[in-house]
């Protein structure tokens, strides 16, 4: 970021410097500040700009290639500067470099602008700070997998605490768009296909990055991947209902469970309504319901898109009209309609400026919030910048350039807590789906041989949204991390482990088939790994912009898979994979398959660690794993017409459903109870709460993890309901022979739904909680009786049981 501006030394207006006050609230202080801007400068707070993006390569976002570069670095701070826009995740950049870079940016922007104010900062972060050298943790899908909250929540405020290191604001995750379509390439950037646990975890999420003192950023606000076909950026047909009971509740939760203070709008049109001009959902639902009062920002040239793609405006001044108008208050990730199409549009008349003033408002409050507006504000924070190397002694670089004097410290992105953290995270997130006759963990002194084209490859460890798959490849500067293969991490524990790829993870060659069933012939047992490559936009098999046609996996894989089954040696069958493949009859015959969602540069270890013994598994599915590559889309919540039917000849039941998980041990579920006696209906307020309890225990030889899930059974509704949703789990932890007493206190409010006349209500009726190994697998029912009149809840209503876990001593088993 090269370039010097003309310095603006003039006063301003009245000489005020009332915003600067900290005495006064973030709002008042943007109140102060607003009257004294010019429109050039007031819309110059609602933009950002991405240095480094140009034209000239394949990027990463879609049309970045027709929509960035022409940006003149000194001419666009002129009038100060709303955000920048990656500056770590562009291109590989060793962090203290970068952050040296940013310091001197920052420095530009407060001297060449009137206000000095500098710009909020955002980067990805989805699966760790996107940026190179920087600790790469599990895919979101893996997350779901833990069912561990907190577990989620410690990672994210790493990653909070790493970008607030490297003078980064603003953090554009998480991902909390519920699965409704498996070919959609964006499956791996989802918690799940349940509303309840993508809130639960994503809440978790936010309260992780934002207590690191970091914006966290709700993605995609809101339908985004209920697309038709699962294409991404295509059409929504979906309805009322489905927006309201699935998509939206796990935005809710994190924004009053979590406190994140921004949100990015979708993509997506739904019914028609492309959500960047939706003004009753960006302004009605979010901030006059729900009552949200930060930032809106837009999804890379989605304002633009509205010309472009959804052809809902003329030009780029009628399309930041609209997005204006439905609360969108800062264009990204560069300057375009909200830069000389929107200053034209309001002196013309056909935008009116107090929609300017409006996201203004927000925009400046946000800044103030993060102590951007102050006197001395340091762009690396106190405390933070003794890593950067050329920091003066007991100083910090501030808002200047730095020093050079070759400090031996560096700002580290990636170091053993990270990495111990990634590690806890991965080994908690792969599921066991069969295991037949034990053959796992893999028995010492066994002939191995490992077969499959993800074996040899770390990147098969990592999601499209971690630096070296997002980016692409820099072979100059290398992956800078150090990944394991599974091969890598399997051969240090199993020796003499022989390996064989027997085709790539694409293309239609299937030369080296023979070989590799061959060598799965002379083993005693088979590990065979199959799967996906991460990428953007078809550069991958998953990932944004690489969907799928149907489930069957990529390649000649299948292909593999048949041969090496055929052989008759005992198959343990793993998928490192962003989405569920169809599993149907021609894999029957593996006697044991691993399931792992792009666990991240750790994920190798904790793979070969499950497969031998030495973790006994204990992640559940947070997505079925269909038998068909056909009859999509379907999950499991579905009403009864949506399950297996005598009026349709397709069968859509999973293979293995959601929620299911095996492990090393065994488990004894006992003592369900609830308010009533033994096999009575009790009442269940329409307002109220009732306790029900199960005993778990550890009936086993070794310590284990059971997840006990709470799930609701509403018979007779008066609208459609799906058979079971999961209202309520909670990991239980025991050592051989343990047992604990699992009670969950939950509100009646969590049996609501959206009614025939489009209200959440909560309906008098006959209802079942059901404790269960699965969605599928329930080992007990509570039958309750909701009782009272209908109630209407909203926005303030319980969203979560209370769970409580008790360990049970010996002596008062039973």
């Amino acid at each position: 970021m090269t370039g010097h501006g003309p310095i603006d030394t003039r006063p301003t207006p009245d000489g005020s410097t009332r915003w600067r006050d900290p005495g006064l609230s973030p709002g008042e202080r943007a109140e102060a500040l607003i009257p004294l801007m010019t429109l050039e400068e007031k819309v110059a707070q609602l933009v950002g700009v991405w240095v480094g993006a140009d034209a000239s390569g394949e990027g990463v976002a879609p049309h970045q290639t027709e929509m960035a570069g022409g940006v003149e670095w000194s001419t666009v701070i002129r009038h100060g500067l709303g955000q920048l826009t990656r500056p770590y995740g562009t291109a590989p950049v060793d962090p203290a470099a970068g952050a040296r870079s940013l310091a001197a940016s920052q420095a530009e922007i407060v001297a060449t602008s009137r206000f000095g104010i500098p710009a909020q900062v955002h980067e990805e972060c989805l699966t760790g700070f996107a940026a190179w050298r920087a600790t790469v943790y599990p895919a979101p899908l893996s997350w779901g997998a833990a069912f561990d909250p907190g577990l989620v929540e410690e990672m994210a405020g790493r990653i909070g605490r790493s970008l607030r290191a490297a003078g980064v604001h603003q953090g554009l995750a998480p991902v909390l768009d519920v699965t409704r379509d498996y070919r959609w390439g964006r499956t791996e950037e989802t918690i799940s296909e349940d509303p309840y646990l993508v809130g639960t975890i994503g809440a978790a999420y936010v309260r992780g990055v934002e207590g690191a003192g970091v914006v966290a950023t709700l993605k995609h606000f809101a339908g985004y991947s209920a697309s038709r076909g699962g294409r991404n950026l295509a059409p929504v047909p979906m309805g009322r209902r489905e927006l309201a009971d699935v998509v939206l509740p796990p935005f809710e939760m994190a924004l009053r469970l979590g406190g994140a203070r921004s949100v990015m709008n979708s993509y997506a049109e739904i019914d028609g309504v492309p959500v960047a001009a939706d003004d009753g959902l960006l302004s009605g639902l979010l901030r006059d319901e729900w009552g949200f009062t930060g930032t809106v920002v837009a999804d890379y040239f989605a304002i633009r898109f509205l010309q472009k793609l959804h052809a809902v405006a003329a030009d780029g001044a009628e399309a930041a009209g609209l997005a204006l108008r439905a609360g969108i208050d800062v264009e990204l990730p560069t300057v375009d309609t909200f830069g000389e199409p929107l200053i034209e549009a309001v002196k013309a008349g056909t935008v009116d400026e107090k929609l300017v003033d409006r996201a203004l408002r927000r925009v400046l409050t946000q800044k103030a919030e993060l102590g951007m507006l102050d006197e001395g504000w340091q762009c690396i924070p106190e405390g933070l910048s003794k890593s950067l190397p050329g920091t003066p002694p007991g100083g910090s670089p501030g808002c200047s350039s730095g020093g050079s004097s070759g400090g031996a410290d560096r700002l580290r992105l990636d170091d053993a807590e990270s990495q111990d953290i990634a590690l806890r995270l991965a080994r908690e997130s792969v599921v066991l789906l069969r295991n037949t006759a034990d053959i796992l963990p893999l028995a010492p002194g066994r002939r191995v041989t490992l077969v499959g084209p993800v074996a040899d490859d770390p990147m098969a460890m990592l999601g499209c949204y971690a630096f070296p798959a997002h980016v692409g490849a820099h072979p100059e500067h290398g992956l800078g991390l150090e990944i394991a293969s599974l091969r890598e991490a399997l051969g240090a524990l199993v020796p003499g482990l022989t390996y064989v790829p027997g085709c790539d993870i694409t293309g239609d060659d299937t030369s080296g088939i023979e070989a590799a069933a061959a060598a799965a012939a002379a083993g005693d047992v088979c590990v065979l790994a199959v799967g996906d490559r991460a990428g953007l936009f078809g550069r991958g098999t998953s990932g944004e912009g690489c969907d799928a046609t149907d489930l069957r996996l990529p390649g000649v894989q299948s292909e593999l898979v048949r041969a090496v089954l055929a052989t008759g040696t005992p198959v343990v069958l793993v998928l490192l994979a962003g989405r569920p493949y169809a599993l149907g009859e021609e894999v029957d015959a593996a006697a044991a398959i691993v399931y792992a969602f792009f666990p991240g540069q750790r994920g190798g270890q904790a793979l070969a660690e499950v497969l031998t013994g030495a973790v006994n598994p204990s992640g559940r599915l947070p997505v079925s794993v269909p038998r068909d590559a056909g009859g999509l889309p379907a999950t499991y919540l579905s009403p009864w017409l949506g399950r297996r039917s005598q009026v349709s000849s397709v069968d859509p039941t999973p293979a293995f459903p959601f929620g299911h998980g095996l492990g090393y041990t065994t488990f004894d579920w006992s003592d369900v109870t609830g308010p009533g006696e033994p096999g009575e209906r009790a009442d269940w307020p329409v307002d109220g709460e009732v306790s029900v309890a199960v005993t778990v225990r550890n009936a086993g030889t070794r310590p284990g993890t059971e997840v006990v899930q709470l799930y609701l059974h509403d018979p007779v509704a008066q609208t459609t309901r799906p058979v079971v949703r999961l209202v309520g789990y909670a990991r239980v932890p025991l050592e051989p022979g343990e047992a604990a007493r699992v009670t969950f206190d939950v509100p009646a409010d969590l049996t609501s739904f959206t009614g025939v006349r489009g209200r959440r209500i909560v309906e008098p009726g006959e209802v079942e909680l059901r404790f269960a190994r699965s969605s599928a697998d329930a080992a007990g029912a509570v039958p309750l009786r909701v009782a009272g009149d209908v109630r209407e809840v909203g926005h303030e209503r319980r969203m979560r049981p209370r769970a409580r876990i008790e360990r049970i001593a010996p002596e008062d088993r039973g």
